[in-house]
């Protein structure tokens, strides 16, 4: 699956296409987190809208919209990005939907980000060399490491570390969404795996597998081989 970066860098190789009511070029837009059309969602996380204030579509929208629905608002076109498909999505005034432009201060950001995502890559690489399973995690555990990057650090964790030291300070991370509380799970698991190790159910501190009490709360656990 596509990241979001990995989008846009295409969308940003591709010709900007016009639109068909002025003629102008389109913008790239970041589409918000509400629904649209159809309410399924947008279905890209990128699309073409044009932001030509003399747009037909623009300017004889707030009549047409008044006339049928007795609202204050008018139309913006917009393009779904690979696609030959053009529509008409509503705006509440000139600004609306202007917080989603993706201006050259937002592509310098992405640009940051990249490269970014680039030097935390390669100190990974180095660590995954000379096995420093605590600057993994020190780089997994700082939340300014670009997404990428700590789910890169979990899956090291996952592949190369063969201590279940890393465990607690792991079970300590706020994932931020349902995949990275995945992702952290599968690795822990793999660890104990490799260590012979696991959680007791009861204080969740870290026993053997084959362990039939529990040596920190002294409660009785079901051995597992």
């Amino acid at each position: 699956m596509e990241t979001r970066e990995e989008f846009l860098a295409q969308m940003m190789e591709q010709t900007k296409p016009l639109c068909p009511h002025c003629g102008k070029e389109m913008n790239i837009w970041e589409v918000p987190p509400y629904t649209f059309s159809d309410g399924l969602g947008w279905g890209s996380p990128y699309v073409y809208v044009c932001f030509n204030d003399l747009c037909p579509a623009f300017t004889e929208g707030w009549g047409e919209i008044e006339a049928n629905f007795g609202h204050k608002s008018s139309y913006r076109c917009l393009r779904y990005p690979f696609e030959e498909r053009f529509e008409l999505m509503t705006v509440f005034g000139r600004e609306g939907g202007t917080e989603g432009l993706i201006t050259q201060d937002s592509l310098n950001e992405q640009e940051q980000l990249k490269e970014a995502i680039k030097t935390g890559f390669s100190i990974l690489a180095d660590c995954y060399v000379n096995q420093d399973i605590i600057k993994i995690v020190s780089m997994l555990s700082d939340h300014n490491e670009p997404v990428r990057v700590r789910f890169k650090a979990i899956e090291m964790l996952g592949d190369i570390c063969d201590t279940h030291e890393a465990v607690e300070p792991m079970r300590n991370i706020s994932p931020y969404n349902e995949k990275m509380k995945e992702a952290l799970q599968e690795a822990i698991d793999k660890i104990h795996k490799r260590c012979f190790t696991r959680e007791c159910p009861f204080c969740m501190e870290i026993i053997k597998r084959r362990a039939n009490t529990c040596k920190h709360c002294g409660k009785d656990v079901d051995p597992v081989v």
